[in-house]
């Protein structure tokens, strides 16, 4: 199977696992990139059978009203049962890096707010160490040479990822030379640094299932 056929099939085997907590007055989370899209795609046929969706990003939000799908800000929803999103790494313990496609903040609200976390990936995604994908940090604009500095006092080669802009109106630094043996305890240390947003580590609030694109089919893992 080519790697977009092992994304739909995570996408489809999302629909399955959401269905049972899908009813008229739901909202559910959706996260942001190739693999969420297919998901959405699919979405779009049950689009009869719950309120609407939380959006990670713009791009999904524009997508889910496409398929005919609510969008509904999260401030007036609070919580949603199930959030729906790929990763770019996860490990064994279902920590991962996200924010390939710059959407890392809103995505860890949208997963801080949900009671159940789905990540969908292919194989390529799976890990035993994350870092091997540049790990994203959002920043403020004005504090970006700094955060740099900082980064690099921790053994760290920060990119400054041009031309990208967030949702948020801020910028993202790239950390590249950097595997991350703790990453709950990196990723908080991260967040502290001063005109930090948030970083792409996504350990404190991991997911609760992996359903995992293989060439033998979808495996369904728990945290």
């Amino acid at each position: 199977m080519t790697q977009d056929e092992l994304k739909r099939a995570v996408a489809a085997a999302a629909i399955d696992e959401i269905k049972p907590l899908l009813g008229n007055d739901t909202v559910i989370g959706v996260g942001t990139g190739s693999t969420a899209n297919h998901f959405i795609d699919l979405l779009g046929a049950l689009r009869h059978d719950f309120k609407g969706a939380v959006a990670s990003s713009q791009a999904t939000a524009e997508r889910l009203k496409a398929q005919g799908i609510d969008v509904f800000e999260l401030n007036h929803v609070g919580s949603v049962p199930v959030y729906v999103d790929g990763a770019d790494e996860i490990n064994p313990r279902l920590e991962m890096i996200k924010g390939g496609g710059a959407a890392l903040t809103r995505e860890k609200i949208v997963a801080a707010c949900a009671e159940r976390f789905v990540c969908i990936a292919d194989a390529s995604k799976r890990v035993e160490v994350l870092g091997g994908f540049p790990l994203p940090i959002e920043v403020i604009p004005m504090a970006r040479s700094y955060v740099a500095r900082e980064l690099v006092k921790r053994g760290i080669t920060p990119v400054y990822r041009e031309g990208v802009v967030t949702d948020n109106g801020n910028q993202i630094l790239d950390c590249y030379d950097f595997l991350i043996e703790d990453p709950q305890r990196t990723e908080a240390d991260l967040n502290n640094i001063v005109g930090v947003v948030t970083n792409g580590l996504f350990a404190a609030r991991g997911a609760d299932v992996l359903l995992l694109g293989t060439e033998r089919g979808v495996e369904r893992i728990t945290a």
